[in-house]
């Protein structure tokens, strides 16, 4: 569906959108290189977000810009190729989302970076400040600090004596400042947390197996490689009768219990706006990075349900949409 939504919203480009800048001159054009972390179905409507609002400032794709999108499909050395193949193009601008953007970092520090989406830029060398990011990369952050400890307020108020948490993570992405963020949390409610430490998609089963009857309820750090797997994961963890809660909706969608984040369609439209500044001469270190504004609260009630939880009705009251 995502994919089918993508292309539609491409317009003009269409079928030809990786070859749009490949079939401009060299320096007719501007060039934007998008290096998607993930895949048609998990990113496709946030990038056609970024695409139409481009649009809408009039960067018409093939006419006044020229963009590149190539999609890395969650895995770290693609996305490493891919920023690399940027840089040998001299693409104008590159955006990019999470992992993808530390990739592009690493390939240059003269090319413009815009990072759609981001946990913690200056954690991992991306920024300098938020107000001053005093490099070439610029872009909005979707974890504000509080947001991990929102989560686990939202995992006590429906999951009875809620006393064990699991949280998942990919280690190969920087989530420090997250995890200790969740693992303080935990502490400060008495729960006791337990890291799964995922490097690649073979040691999700293993890991789900591993916590059977021995957990109250799974966090799953959002990424790429956690995205392409969230059907897998949901599966998992609905036979186990775990209760799980995601940071953005498309977990919830794929039959997760809950998810509370920023809305991804949302950075990733103002993802342009950097973009439009950037091509029109301004520098990204004189662009303030972006903290979200609009959260979700989305609950799956079905999967509820399956999980014998009893959903409070104030709480589904302040739920941004109840999916049954």
């Amino acid at each position: 569906m995502y994919r089918r939504e993508f292309i539609t919203l491409i317009g003009g480009a269409t079928a030809a959108w990786p070859l749009a800048a490949r079939a401009q001159q060299p320096g007719k054009l501007a060039t934007v290189g998008f290096l998607v972390a993930g895949t048609p179905e998990s990113h496709g409507k946030w990038v056609a977000a970024f695409a139409k609002r481009l649009s809408e400032l009039g960067w018409i794709d093939g006419r006044t810009v020229a963009v590149d999108y190539r999609w890395a499909e969650a895995r770290n050395e693609r996305m490493a190729e891919i920023a690399a193949e940027f840089v040998r193009l001299k693409v104008d601008v590159i955006v990019s989302s999470g992992a993808g953007a530390i990739a592009a970092k690493q390939a240059t520090s003269a090319i413009p970076i815009i990072f759609a989406a981001l946990g913690d830029p200056v954690a991992v060398g991306l920024v300098t400040s938020l107000a001053r990011p005093g490099s070439n990369a610029t872009g909005l952050t979707a974890q504000p600090a509080e947001l991990a400890g929102k989560r686990l307020d939202l995992l006590r108020e429906v999951v009875p004596n809620f006393r064990r948490l699991s949280i998942m993570v990919n280690v190969g992405v920087a989530f420090q400042k997250e995890l200790t963020d969740v693992q303080q949390a935990a502490s400060r409610l008495g729960v006791d947390a337990t890291v799964l430490e995922i490097r690649r998609a073979e040691e999700i089963v293993p890991a789900l197996d591993a916590i059977k009857n021995r957990t109250d309820a799974l966090y799953v750090f959002s990424e790429p490689l956690m995205n392409a797997n969230r059907v897998k994961i949901n599966t998992m963890a609905l036979g186990a009768h775990i209760p799980t809660i995601f940071g953005f909706r498309d977990f919830v969608d794929a039959g997760g219990l809950m998810s509370y984040g920023a809305n991804f369609s949302e950075l990733f439209r103002h993802a342009a706006d950097f973009v439009d500044k950037v091509l029109r001469g301004t520098k990204p270190a004189d662009l303030p990075v972006q903290q979200p504004t609009k959260f979700d609260l989305i609950i799956n009630l079905t999967t509820a349900k399956a999980l014998d939880l009893r959903i409070p009705e104030s709480f589904l009251l302040r739920a941004d949409e109840v999916i049954e």
